[in-house]
């Protein structure tokens, strides 16, 4: 184990990340009721450069009036290469109420970018005396910020969450596909023939590497990974795999761009009942060989490493903020 030590950024269910335009309002209340573990409100892509005033207006509103409950409440800015971003945070952080939890910066591509809007928010908060620190997630959709995320996860105190922005990234590195997240047919291994000459085709995830590179710079740096969209809403089972592939990668969540994919992401992103129970069985064998004074820690015939009572830590504490997120016990 190295000398440095991560520090984890703020607990937070993270499982399911409902997308709102800012120009909608009537989104807002049914947003607020839904089972999302958060709701970033958007100023930005959804939001026609006509209609940006009028959505900035219609979100702190909607933080200042809406019973957000338990929900993390996040607000995606505009890039900081528009006319608009300095006004989004002056005005939310001047005008909201302490209820707003995070700002979500998009296109992040070097961490002078997160650094120019932590400069602006911490002058902020200090001059209007508010109470509550604002948090960060940052979205890494260009290659740019692809080859510098090790250093933007890093850039700030703020910062508690990577997102994979797929659309962009793809037309950034002009990958040959115009969907939302998802496969594509030809990106795919061919195997040697076999024995009577057929040769089977697997598909395969262009986005691993990429969600994969991300994982590891959110991790290092005590963040969440966060899988962004799938846009095909008419597609639950691809939206499902797509779920699945990222959790299996380390992502925490994914993001829903309709209500319908929320109990897609809360459903993958949820350990199950078995995988709970087996962690608490590994943690309460744990305790039993430190009250016996054994330096070894077995479950069923296995050898327990310190690896895996860290997982079954992280798992066992997820458990239970799923839990309290809930209502359950």
């Amino acid at each position: 184990m190295s000398f440095k030590q991560v520090v984890e950024a703020t607990p937070r269910v993270n499982r399911s990340e409902l997308a709102v335009p800012g120009s909608s309002p009537h989104m807002f209340e049914k947003a607020a009721r839904s089972a999302a573990d958060v709701v970033f409100l958007d100023l930005e892509d959804a939001v026609a450069p006509d209609m940006k005033e009028e959505a900035r207006r219609n979100v702190i509103e909607a933080i200042n009036d809406i019973d957000w409950g338990d929900k993390t409440l996040s607000v995606r800015i505009n890039g900081l290469d528009t006319p608009y971003m300095y006004r989004d945070v002056v005005d939310l952080l001047e005008r909201c109420s302490e209820r707003l939890d995070l700002i979500m910066i998009p296109k992040v591509g070097t961490a002078a970018d997160v650094y120019t809007v932590d400069c602006l928010v911490t002058q902020i908060e200090t001059a209007k005396g508010r109470k509550k620190r604002v948090g960060f997630e940052l979205i890494i959709e260009t290659a740019l910020g692809m080859q510098n995320v090790h250093e933007i996860a890093a850039a700030s105190p703020r910062n508690e969450s990577l997102h994979f922005g797929v659309a962009d990234y793809a037309a950034s590195v002009r990958a040959r596909t115009v969907k939302i997240g998802g496969v594509h047919p030809d990106y795919g291994v061919l195997t040697d023939p076999d024995a009577q000459g057929e040769r089977a085709f697997f598909w395969a995830d262009p986005w691993h590497y990429a969600i994969a590179r991300m994982v590891v710079a959110a991790r290092a740096n005590g963040l969440r990974p966060v899988d962004g969209p799938f846009g095909d809403i008419r597609d639950p089972d691809g939206y499902r795999a797509a779920a699945k592939r990222a959790a299996v990668l380390g992502c925490e969540g994914k993001w829903a761009i309709h209500p319908s994919q929320i109990a897609l992401a809360n459903e993958v992103f949820s350990p199950s009942p078995q995988e709970v129970e087996r962690a608490r069985r590994i943690l309460e064998a744990m305790e039993q060989a430190k009250r016996e004074g054994k330096g070894a820690v077995s479950l069923d015939g296995r050898l327990i490493d310190i690896a895996s009572i860290r997982q079954a830590q992280a798992l066992v504490a997820k458990a239970e903020q799923i839990a309290r997120l809930e209502g359950g016990d």
